[in-house]
């Protein structure tokens, strides 16, 4: 078992991460640690969750608390009965205002559902991914377009009204057309988030073998209208595009998510699982069924701000003065003065008076501005 994490207070808000590391089966796309799954090394799974639980701070209070994965919903009702137990018998929940669960239609059932609102669930991030039959099949997605249906109502259904849908553009030999369908099913379900995520050849991926041997090929140039495209259309239909791949209506930006793009503490337990706590951070090896540290470290203070730069620098209203003063302890012109200059005179950033943000033709080559600036 690994040691716990420092009896150190944090500044407000922090969260909560919980990786669950099971899949029906690996989608072709994805990089996330997962295995398929099995009863016994589930059972083993969450036995070492319960052990880690017991590892937090003294007074841990989290604010937000996000179950990703692999498929969180995977897990048979029994398991899921016990996580969420053991949850409540370890963590003080009492400050948590949005607990999000990642979900697969495909796994997803209306007990589940109900399980997850009970034990104080309060938003679901479904992945759709597309409603095209073909598309999905080409992803390696074991769901269908009405069972993507069928999740949001089960989902409203228990009393969980917080929903975002996750969609994949850019998939080669897939028109416009198509994705702007999948935009139009997705706003007929009325979710009150939606992340939108270009097709990406992530190393380790079925999908990057395939690269690797010429059979699939991605279209930067398809990527980027379809980008615009959606980047338009959800703006005319009253989104609010707060990051780079997020949109959401008002008030329902994911804070979880927030606290990572604006250097705030988390601490994540399971395979996998990265932490920011006390200016530490750390990861756990992605290795089942136990797991260790694999590394830790404490960046030096410059380091740490030019970080916190880059990742608050994905939210579209980028970074104020003051307020990137206090998440740091640092001036950004001091810190990354001639750089900002140069990526303002290359038309990659703007400059307010006392704020910079990404400029909307640098949205999508976004790593070009970042990687200026580390």
């Amino acid at each position: 078992m690994t040691s716990g994490p420092p009896r150190l207070s944090v500044p407000r808000p922090y969260g909560l991460y919980l990786h669950v590391p099971f899949c029906v089966r690996k989608c072709g796309y994805c990089a996330f640690f997962s295995e398929p799954y099995q009863e016994a090394t589930a059972a083993a799974w969450l036995q070492r969750m319960e052990q880690d639980l017991r590892t937090l701070p003294v007074g841990f209070q989290p604010d937000t608390v996000f179950w990703g994965g692999g498929t969180p919903t995977v897990l048979e009702t029994e398991l899921l009965q016990r996580l969420l137990e053991a949850l409540h018998a370890h963590v003080d929940l009492s400050r948590v205002t949005e607990w999000t669960v990642e979900a697969n239609p495909g796994t997803l059932t209306e007990e589940k559902a109900g399980l997850l609102r009970q034990g104080g669930v309060n938003r679901l991030s479904i992945g759709a991914q597309s409603f095209c039959s073909a598309t999905l099949h080409r992803l390696g997605r074991i769901h269908t377009n009405v069972q993507i249906r069928e999740a949001v109502e089960w989902a409203r259904s228990a009393g969980i009204h917080n929903i975002s849908l996750d969609l994949i553009y850019g998939v080669p030999g897939v028109p416009l057309e198509e994705v702007q369908a999948d935009v139009a099913a997705a706003q007929s379900l009325e979710p009150s988030h939606l992340s939108c995520y270009a097709l990406e050849v992530e190393e380790g991926t079925p999908f990057a073998e395939a690269h690797r041997m010429g059979g699939l090929e991605l279209v930067e140039d398809d990527q980027r209208r379809q980008y615009e495209w959606i980047r338009h259309t959800l703006g005319e239909a009253g989104w609010t595009h707060y990051e780079i791949s997020n949109f959401a209506r008002s008030g329902r930006e994911c804070r979880h998510n927030l606290l990572y793009w604006m250097g705030g503490a988390y601490i994540g337990l399971g395979p996998s699982a990265h932490s920011h706590w006390n200016g530490a951070r750390w990861g756990l090896t992605a290795t089942l069924p136990v797991w260790s540290r694999a590394f830790e470290e404490t960046l030096p203070p410059e380091a740490k701000a030019c970080e916190t730069l880059v990742m608050g620098l994905r939210r579209l209203q980028g970074w104020g003065r003051e307020e990137f003063r206090s998440a740091s302890g640092f001036d950004y012109d001091a810190l990354r003065g001639p750089e900002i200059d140069a990526l303002v005179h290359d038309g990659l950033l703007l400059r307010g008076p006392d704020r910079i943000r990404l400029a909307p033709n640098a949205l999508f080559v976004s790593n070009a501005a970042f990687s200026e600036l580390v």
